[in-house]
């Protein structure tokens, strides 16, 4: 298959079908970024050339190659506990006040890629109850979303191999909350029991979600357009119940996009707070 990078009018074809597929924005010159991605796409579905692939997937017949496309486009990038600081607020902050209100708890983990985000949220939440005995006896319930039907489904499986299991986790959490299964490491039951898993573009309607007491949706706004941005915010601001917590990326900031959250500063770090109406 020839390997060159795609002309510049199909580079342009396929930045428009991305952005109205799935909100992300690619910049003038990653052409090579999408031949080497969408490489082994090509191979899959024995097209002779990356043109004739894209010409294929721009007709929208085939949700297959879409998916398939979209997959490979979005880079999935995760680990267990990323940045530390969001759990630790998590466990001394927010929980602690959610506990006292002694109403179900319902966390968003978005673009939840293969688990770890979500899993790692729900092992703070067990930390938090072995280091408070009584005081969570409130049901919690965490929603992993994203885009990508293959991730979500390797999520619900809850089994990483040892590669991915040392990004971010200590041998100690390892140990507490996995078991070992041949040559995949399984999140516990109890773990796994809180979370549930379930594809979702963040193009599309959030309601049906549900209200929920925190969303993280941390390094994925980077990938969209200001008013793409905008209208997430807005939307994400919609669903969290009143004073709930919205966590963002280190990099990550509402201002400039939606009045509806203020920042809320803590020992560990930033979170930004739903404003009352």
């Amino acid at each position: 298959m020839d390997q060159s990078p795609i002309a510049v009018n199909e580079y342009d074809l396929f930045r428009r079908y991305l952005e109205d597929a799935c909100g992300i924005v690619l910049g003038e010159n990653k052409h090579y970024l999408v031949t080497s991605r969408l490489k082994r796409v090509t191979e899959e579905f024995s097209f002779p050339s990356l043109s004739e692939m894209m010409h294929t997937l721009v007709k929208g017949n085939d949700r297959h190659l879409r998916e398939k496309v979209i997959d490979a486009m979005t880079t999935n990038e995760t680990m267990w506990f990323r940045d530390v600081y969001p759990f630790e607020i998590l466990k001394k902050d927010l929980l602690p006040e959610l506990a006292a209100k002694k109403a179900p708890i319902r966390i968003w983990s978005a673009a939840s890629s293969t688990g770890q985000e979500a899993y790692s949220i729900s092992m703070a939440v067990s930390e938090f109850q072995q280091s408070n005995p009584g005081k969570l006896t409130s049901t919690v319930e965490i929603v992993g979303t994203d885009i990508s039907q293959t991730v979500v489904n390797q999520a619900k499986q809850g089994g990483y191999d040892e590669l991915s299991v040392v990004r971010g986790l200590s041998p100690e959490r390892r140990d507490k909350f996995f078991r070992k299964q041949d040559d995949k490491w399984v999140i516990a039951s109890d773990i796994m029991q809180r979370t549930r898993f379930t594809e979702l573009n963040l193009l599309n309607n959030y309601s049906l979600l549900g209200k929920f007491d925190i969303i993280f949706c941390r390094n994925v706004l980077i990938y969209f357009s200001s008013e793409m941005k905008k209208d997430i915010l807005e939307r994400m601001g919609q669903i969290l119940k009143p004073g709930g917590t919205l966590i963002l990326g280190g990099s990550e900031s509402p201002t400039g996009y939606t009045k509806a959250f203020g920042m809320q500063r803590y020992p560990d770090g930033v979170v930004y707070r739903l404003n009352d109406l």
